[in-house]
């Protein structure tokens, strides 16, 4: 009787820590990074289990992790929910908050005292020299030039509609949100949106341009999460209503912009300042080497194993493509249109059906890797020649015996080539499944993105570089020590 109740006993155990676990997610904004940091930081205080996923690309991206289970809480804005979830204006926080009960099943916290709103910002001299103080004033003005961010000219809160509010003339160009500054600042764009509790806007002396016709809704900071996430957790989270306002979260932003120090020592020193947080020990940094290692290894195993996949998928069906040409054109034509999806698009197709993680980020990089791999097996195989082919059928060959030991040798150099282009191309797609939270290389880069940090992109981005030539020259050793000197 003993070992039946020790099996219970531990799947009880099991099913108790998994219930004290919480996922906590995050946008790759420096903001969202501090929020969701103090989020899990209160929740650990209390006793929870929190597993972290952070740089989980927009809005879109964070609802779908959200509503498929994948996360279970993350900091959201009123605005945004009224506005891009909802699709409705002029929400009050009560109604925002019914509709998401009602259409989606999930609730929020009260807010967090801020309100985060979008803004256009501009240098404070160009701003003084041209007397530009709102918006309206931009339609005086028609040869500034706008950046704008990709996520912002395309919401419904967003560019169309403000420019139609305001009869805008301007055509913007596209810039990630972190870079905007930069530009700014280098003379290269005059206007850029910015949020109203950016670290950045004091920082560089900009000044947020009055929205006289009350465009933007209200973007109260708030935590969302599903109407089934624990009661005991709501209640921890509710600590800190009314706890931040517009000022201490622009300090904030602006610490970790301006005094490098790391988003969990900022929200460790607000909850230390609210009181919710009796340790006060500082929090440890990460050695950079070993971090860096753990990111490489991480982007290694994501590249390693959706090669391997794409192999073992590809070279059969260019086998039997070969032996079906009929079929091989409009094979080659529907792998191809996989090539023609955004690697960031196709990621966020896959949150409905494969989640967040590792799973669709290894699936998005094995459709990327199958054209190459598929295309050169083909090739070769189509290249080797036909007096070749005649020969091997003289001397009794079958059709297996005729591919393994004449056709495949001959095209194993055009074969290799489609698996070394493949692998060199997964390794720089590979950095983008940072935004569905798969980690490696791609975290520092995002990360990087929304500090305007060009220390930690480059973090990212070198080792990245490295990988590829690493590959590369893997492969030319392959070559040399597998393929005869003739066949090369």
């Amino acid at each position: 009787m003993r070992i039946p109740v020790l099996i219970i006993s531990l799947l009880f155990a099991v099913v108790l820590v998994r219930a004290q676990t919480i996922r906590v997610g995050a946008k790759h904004f420096n903001e969202g990074y501090i929020l969701s940091e103090i989020i899990a930081q209160v929740l650990e205080n209390d006793g929870y289990t929190v597993v972290r996923n952070y740089n989980l690309g927009g809005t879109l991206v964070c609802f779908e992790a959200l509503r498929n289970n994948e996360i279970d809480v993350y900091p959201e804005y009123s605005g945004t929910l009224a506005a891009e979830i909802l699709r409705k204006d002029n929400l009050l926080y009560p109604e925002i908050r019914a509709s998401l009960q009602r259409e989606f099943k999930m609730d929020v916290s009260e807010p967090y005292g801020f309100s985060n709103t979008y803004a256009l910002v501009l240098k404070a001299d160009l701003s003084d020299a041209r007397g530009i103080r709102s918006i309206s004033h931009l339609l005086e003005h028609p040869e500034l030039r706008l950046g704008l961010s990709y996520e912002f000219l395309k919401r419904q809160d967003g560019w169309d509609n403000l420019a139609a509010t305001y009869s805008l003339k301007q055509q913007p160009v596209g810039l990630e949100h972190g870079l905007a500054y930069q530009a700014l600042d280098e003379g290269k764009i005059d206007v850029t949106d910015a949020y109203s509790t950016d670290g950045e806007i004091t920082g560089n002396n900009l000044v947020v341009l009055m929205d006289d016709r009350k465009f933007f809704p209200v973007y109260a900071g708030t935590s969302l999460y599903r109407m089934d996430f624990p009661q005991k957790a709501k209640e921890v989270l509710s600590r800190l209503a009314g706890k931040i306002d517009e000022a201490e979260m622009q300090a904030m932003n602006a610490e970790v912009l301006y005094k490098t120090k790391t988003f969990e020592q900022v929200a460790r020193a607000f909850l230390i300042r609210e009181g919710l947080s009796a340790n006060k020990r500082d929090v440890k940094v990460a050695s950079v080497f070993n971090d860096i290692l753990h990111k490489t290894a991480t982007h290694l195993r994501l590249t390693f194993v959706a090669l391997v996949l794409a192999t073992a998928f590809a070279i059969p069906l260019g086998v039997f493509l070969y032996w079906r040409p009929g079929l091989s054109r409009s094979m080659l034509y529907i792998t191809g249109l996989l090539q023609t999806i955004p690697s960031i698009a196709l990621l966020a197709i896959m949150i409905p059906v494969f989640g967040i993680g590792v799973l669709p980020a290894t699936v998005a990089l094995f459709l990327y890797a199958i054209l190459p791999i598929l295309r050169n097996t083909l090739t070769g195989l189509q290249s080797v020649d036909p007096l070749l082919k005649k020969v091997a059928d003289g001397i009794g060959m079958n059709r297996f015996q005729k591919l393994r030991y004449v056709e495949f040798r001959l095209a194993l150099p055009s074969v290799l080539a489609g698996i070394k282009t493949a692998a060199v191309i997964n390794v720089g797609t590979a950095t983008l499944a940072a935004f569905i939270g798969a980690g490696g290389l791609g975290e520092f880069i995002v990360t990087g993105l929304a500090l305007n940090n060009t220390q930690l992109i480059l973090r990212g981005a070198i080792p990245a570089a490295l990988l590829a030539l690493l590959v590369e020259f893997g492969f030319t050793f392959l070559e040399k020590w597998w393929i005869p000197k003739h066949l090369r």
